[in-house]
C-alpha cells in the first residue's frame, strides 16, 4: 500500500531523521521532464565520454562502439525502471529500502558498499574537472603554469585547480535537492548542444561520417567476444551504481509515469546520442593526431586554441557538476547519514564527502583507458549482486508490498536476527565472488567479462531459495 502522511508506528531514533522519511506523494514535485533533464546531466560526463572513447583506445570500430554502448544501456534501463518503482511508490531512498532485504543492521554492507563507490566516483569526476580548470587558468593566466613544484603527487598549479573545483561542489551541493534540480534543467540540455558543436567540428575535420566511421576494427573472432562482453559490462559498471539507488531520485517522482518516460528519454535514448557524439569526436582525432585521445582536456590543449580550450574546459566543468552533485553527492549523503541518523543531517554528510573524496587520490586513475575499466568491472561485480537481490526481494519475495513504518524499527517485521536478514548477505557474498572469481583463479578471468550479470543472477537466485526456504519454515 501506498505511504500514508504520517508514520504509524514509533521509529528507531538509529534509523530514522527528516532525510530518510518517506516523502508524502502531495510533497513529490518531480515531472518526467525533471527525470530525464537530471539524467542528460548525469549522462553527459567526462567518465561516461572517456568510457565511450576508451572502447576505440580498446580497439573497437566506431559502429561497434555503437553497438557496445546501446546493449549496455538498454539493460541498464530495464534494471533502473524496476528498481525505481519501490521509491516513487514509497518514497524512500535505497538505504531504507534495501533493510527488507537484508534486515535494518544487515543493510549497511550494501549500503557502505554503494557509498564508497559513490565517493570514488565522485573524486574521479571532480578530478577530470580539476583537468579542465587547471587548463582554463593556465591559458588565461599563463604563470599559473609556473607553478610546478610537486606536492603529493601532483603541481600546486594542480592542486589549486582543485580547490577551486570543490569550492564549486560546495556551492551547488548547499542549494538543496530542489535548486540541484533546477541547476540540471538548465545543465543538462546545455551540455548536449554543446556535444553537437564538437561533434560538428569533428564532422568538419573528418570531412563528413564516411572517413570517421571506415577506421577498422583491430579486434575479431574470440578477441572481439570478449572484448565485446567486457565493454558492456565495463559501460554498465558507470552506472552499476545507479542501478541499486535509483530510489533516492525516484522518490522524488510524482508517479510511476513520469519515472519512466523521464528514464526511457533520459538514459538509453540520451546516452545513444551523447555517446556518438564522444566516439565521432574520438575518430576524429585518430585521422588529426594518428592516435584516439580519449581525455577530453588533452584534446583541448592538443588543438592548441585559446578560445577552444576555455569554453570547452567550462563545458566540461559543467558536465562535471552536474552529475557529480545527482549521482555522487547526493546517494553519498544518504548512505552516510544511514550510518549515524542522530548524527548527521544532508548538508553535514555533504561536506564529510568532500573531504574523503581526496583521500581516494583520483589522479591515479586517469593514466589509461584500461585503469578505469578495470575498475568498473569490479564494481559491477560487486553491485550486480545487490541489484539481483533488491529485485528479488521486492518482485518476488515481497510482491511490490512493505510496510514501510517496519523499516525503521530494529523490531520490525525486517528485522531478521539481530538485524541481519541472513539470506540476503550469504547471497551478496556467493554473488561477488562467483562474479569476481577471475581475480582469485586467473583461469577464470573470462568470467570477469560479464562479472554484472553473473553477480546479479548468482546471487538473485540464491536469495530467493534462502529466503523462501526460510519462509516456508517461519
Amino acid at each position: 500500500m501506498p505511504i500514508s502522511k504520517t508514520m504509524t508506528h514509533a521509529t528507531d531514533p538509529a534509523l530514522y531523521n527528516d532525510d530518510l522519511a518517506p516523502i508524502p506523494v502531495e510533497k513529490r514535485d518531480w515531472t518526467w521532464i525533471n527525470m530525464a533533464t537530471v539524467w542528460m546531466g548525469m549522462v553527459h560526463n567526462i567518465v561516461v565520454y572517456e568510457g565511450a572513447a576508451g572502447l576505440m583506445a580498446l580497439g573497437f570500430s566506431a559502429w561497434e562502439c555503437m553497438e557496445v554502448v546501446a546493449v549496455a544501456y538498454m539493460v541498464l534501463f530495464v534494471a533502473m525502471w524496476f528498481n525505481a518503482r519501490a521509491g516513487t511508490r514509497y518514497g524512500i531512498p535505497f538505504c531504507v529500502l534495501i533493510r527488507s532485504a537484508f534486515g535494518p543492521f544487515g543493510a549497511q554492507l550494501p549500503v557502505v558498499l554503494r557509498g564508497f563507490c559513490a565517493i570514488f566516483w565522485f573524486s574521479v569526476q571532480a578530478f577530470a574537472a580539476t583537468q579542465a580548470i587547471d587548463a582554463i587558468v593556465g591559458t588565461v593566466w599563463p604563470w599559473w603554469n609556473t607553478l610546478a613544484m610537486p606536492f603529493l603527487g601532483m603541481s600546486l598549479h594542480r592542486w589549486g585547480a582543485l580547490c577551486l573545483v570543490w569550492a564549486l561542489h560546495v556551492w551547488v551541493m548547499n542549494h538543496g535537492v530542489t535548486r540541484i534540480r533546477n541547476f540540471e534543467l538548465v545543465a543538462g540540455p546545455l551540455v548536449i548542444v554543446i556535444g553537437a558543436m564538437a561533434t560538428g567540428w569533428a564532422l568538419h575535420v573528418g570531412h563528413g561520417l564516411g572517413p570517421l566511421f571506415a577506421v577498422p576494427s583491430r579486434l575479431h573472432g574470440s578477441a572481439f567476444t570478449l572484448a565485446f562482453a567486457e565493454g558492456v559490462t565495463g559501460m554498465i559498471g558507470m552506472w552499476a551504481t545507479f542501478a541499486v539507488n535509483i530510489p533516492d531520485l525516484s522518490r522524488f517522482v510524482r508517479s510511476q509515469r513520469d519515472q519512466v518516460l523521464g528514464q526511457a528519454i533520459g538514459l538509453p535514448v540520451t546516452a545513444l546520442v551523447f555517446t556518438p557524439m564522444a566516439i565521432i569526436t574520438t575518430s576524429a582525432t585518430v585521422l588529426l593526431f594518428g592516435r584516439p585521445i580519449w581525455n577530453p582536456v588533452e584534446l583541448l590543449l592538443a588543438l592548441n586554441h585559446p578560445v577552444v580550450t576555455v569554453l570547452g574546459g567550462a563545458v566540461i566543468v559543467l558536465a562535471t557538476l552536474s552529475v557529480n552533485v545527482v549521482a555522487n553527492i547526493m546517494p553519498a549523503c544518504y548512505d552516510l547519514i544511514n550510518l549515524a541518523p542522530q548524527t548527521l543531517n544532508f548538508r553535514r554528510a555533504g561536506f564529510l564527502v568532500l573531504v574523503l573524496g581526496l583521500l581516494f587520490m583520483p589522479w591515479l586513475w586517469f593514466s589509461e583507458a584500461e585503469s578505469i575499466y578495470r575498475v568498473l568491472d569490479i564494481i559491477s561485480g560487486l553491485l550486480g549482486p545487490v541489484t539481483g537481490i533488491m529485485l528479488a526481494d521486492y518482485f518476488v519475495l515481497r510482491r511490490q508490498n512493505l510496510v514501510v513504518a517496519d523499516l525503521y524499527r530494529r523490531d520490525g517485521r525486517y528485522a531478521g536476527r539481530h538485524g541481519w536478514h541472513l539470506p540476503a548477505p550469504v547471497a551478496f557474498v556467493v554473488g561477488g565472488v562467483c562474479a569476481n572469481i577471475g581475480i582469485i583463479i586467473p583461469a577464470l578471468a573470462s568470467v570477469g567479462s560479464v562479472s554484472w550479470f553473473v553477480g546479479l543472477g548468482v546471487a538473485a537466485a540464491l536469495y530467493l531459495a534462502l529466503a523462501g526456504r526460510k519462509a516456508r519454515h517461519a
